[in-house]
């Protein structure tokens, strides 16, 4: 797309090199969104590498512009350093210092004792449920009939869940990655197997990262499929928003089950950003899902069996037995991924962006803006100052930040990819001491394979990217800009976007195929394809460029070529 203004001048905000962010923010973020993510990402990231050892100390992640850029900062070493020190001085440090060793140490025996293993009890058995409960409580408070002052304490409440969500999803993200990242590193070594091959056996150990895999929307279909009139309600041609009211209204289990249903997915969203809809707001997403799992659960997955006994003969007889352990471990943890977007920032991002719309309304009502969804474009504090009457942002500043945000995106010819120069990347990870070496080859090859894309390569008929999972796929695109797009999706079709999130599973069951421009192949995209054992392409950088909405196109997911057919 090609912009009349250019973009604004884009500076460092502090020393060191400062990398964009492509994978999960392909847009500018909503000036509410900004200030909690910053606060939570840093707090939660870092607290997951203390506890295992990484010596990444944290990723400070900062908005320019309000796109986001993020700084990796290495264990005990200087803000904004360019790269790490000669090897002596670097082998030096991590022998003799006290807090280097004790982060040695806690490598060590984060392997020892299998701290993931402890983080997924605690999250199923605390956290998750703590979660749970907590989102269900903010959710019971009606923002319409709170007083001015009211909604801007639930506002503040939000704002800060936001924040708190942020935190977990990111305390969370160590444990969620080592053991895939260990498998990675081990079967590599062992077979020189690529990171695509090895990665297929972890299908069907994620299940919710298939969309119809949430426990009320499995009791709602069954429920359907015994009651005649429910049946025939939604297989009808009524708008989805009536479908969705009158089940709500029927007469027994079927109506029991679609209030339990929409309690839990209504208010989640399906982005990263307060200025994505929530599922409630498109009722055409939620039938089409409802569809889908009146339909039946999708057959079991009889190849995993074959595809891991395949992987395993390929390895050396002498380290079998350490890879059925490397495998379990990874194959246990893979559903955290998911898990951490889905039960901690979703449903508190569809929460904020109610308390958000209030806003908006009454402040439409004053006439201080004239559209609600502008309350997204202001922070806490600039809303906070427009509901009371004081000096904020004008309607015209409110209508820059989101003309921004909607037409801009990464692919921006001119758009900087660093602010300063690059670093020089980690120290090898021979340089580490033994005990640290293992966790380090674990976070190399699981950062590579979450952020790794391709080079682009392109012609005018095609575009290739990274396959991520095989077979071949031929289909209508449906290019997804925005949620908005959601609701044109058909059983079949392929989904041709910038990148995917964990919110997105609600429409994933109707896809026949999925091409993205960013990710790597542990990105959400990738780990969808697997599960749904359909062709993926991602990191492509210009599919939806090339590739126009209602073109028939081809998807190679073993090679990663994208060819448009018609």
């Amino acid at each position: 797309m090609k912009h009349e203004e250019a973009l604004p001048a884009f500076q460092p905000p502090g020393p060191g090199a400062w990398e964009l962010e492509t994978t999960h923010f392909t847009r500018p973020l909503a000036r509410f969104m900004q200030q909690p993510y910053v606060e939570g990402f840093g707090v939660g990231f870092s607290a997951s590498t203390a506890r295992f050892g990484v010596m990444l100390d944290r990723i400070e992640p900062c908005f320019v512009n309000d796109f986001a850029f993020m700084q990796a900062r290495p264990f005990g070493a200087p803000v904004g350093a360019k790269g790490p020190p000669p090897k002596i001085i670097f082998q030096l440090l991590t022998r003799l210092v006290p807090k280097m060793r004790a982060r040695v140490r806690a490598s060590r025996e984060a392997f020892e004792k299998k701290q993931w293993r402890l983080d997924l009890k605690t999250w199923d058995e605390q956290v998750r449920p703590a979660s749970d409960k907590r989102h269900r409580e903010i959710q019971a408070v009606s923002p319409g009939a709170l007083s001015d002052d009211a909604l801007i304490e639930h506002l503040l409440v939000c704002r800060d869940r936001v924040r708190d969500m942020v935190t977990q999803h990111h305390n969370f993200t160590i444990s969620s990655s080592l053991p895939i990242g260990d498998l990675l590193a081990h079967v590599n070594g062992w077979t020189g197997k690529s990171p695509g091959e090895v990665l297929q056996v972890l299908r069907g150990s994620s299940q919710i990262s298939l969309g119809v895999a949430t426990a009320e929307l499995l009791v709602l279909a069954k429920a359907i499929r015994t009651d005649e009139a429910a049946t025939a309600l939604v297989a009808g041609a009524e708008d989805a928003a009536t479908i969705v009211d009158r089940l709500r209204t029927h007469d027994g289990s079927v109506g029991e089950a679609m209030r339990a249903y929409l309690e839990v997915v209504s208010f989640r969203s399906l982005g990263y950003d307060v200025c994505v809809k929530t599922a409630i707001e498109l009722p055409s997403v939620l039938v089409r899902a409802i569809r889908v799992a009146v339909e039946g659960p999708r057959a079991a997955d009889d190849g995993s069996a074959a595809r891991i006994a395949k992987l395993r003969g390929e390895i050396p007889e002498e380290h079998r037995a350490a890879f059925d352990g490397l495998l379990e471990e990874a194959r246990a943890i893979n559903r955290l991924r998911d898990e951490r977007g889905h039960y901690s920032d979703s449903w508190a991002i569809g929460l904020a962006r109610r308390a958000l719309l209030e806003v908006g309304r009454r402040l439409v009502k004053s006439g201080a803006i004239d559209d609600p969804e502008l309350a997204a474009d202001g922070s806490y504090d600039e809303l906070v100052a427009l509901l009371r009457g004081k000096d904020g942002p004008t309607l015209e500043e409110l209508k820059r930040r989101a003309h921004f945000r909607a037409t801009r995106s990464v692919n921006d010819p001119g758009l900087p990819q660093w602010l300063g120069a690059p670093p020089s990347g980690p120290p090898p990870v021979e340089w580490f001491p033994e005990d640290a070496r293992r966790g380090q080859r674990a976070i190399v090859a699981f950062l590579g394979c979450l952020f790794g894309e391709p080079e682009l390569e392109r012609t005018k008929v095609s575009v290739k990217g990274l396959p991520v999972s095989p077979g071949t796929y031929e289909g209508t695109a449906r290019l997804v800009e925005t949620e908005n797009d959601f609701g044109r999706i058909e059983r079949g079709d392929v989904l041709v976007t910038r990148s995917t999130s964990p919110y997105f599973n609600v429409v994933l069951p109707l896809l026949g195929a999925i091409v993205t421009d960013r990710g790597g192949q542990l990105c959400h995209a990738a780990i969808v394809s697997r599960e749904y054992g359909i062709p993926g392409v991602v990191g492509t950088r210009e599919a939806t460029q090339l590739v126009k909405d209602g073109a028939r196109v081809r998807v190679d997911g073993t090679s990663g070529v994208v060819t448009i057919l018609e």
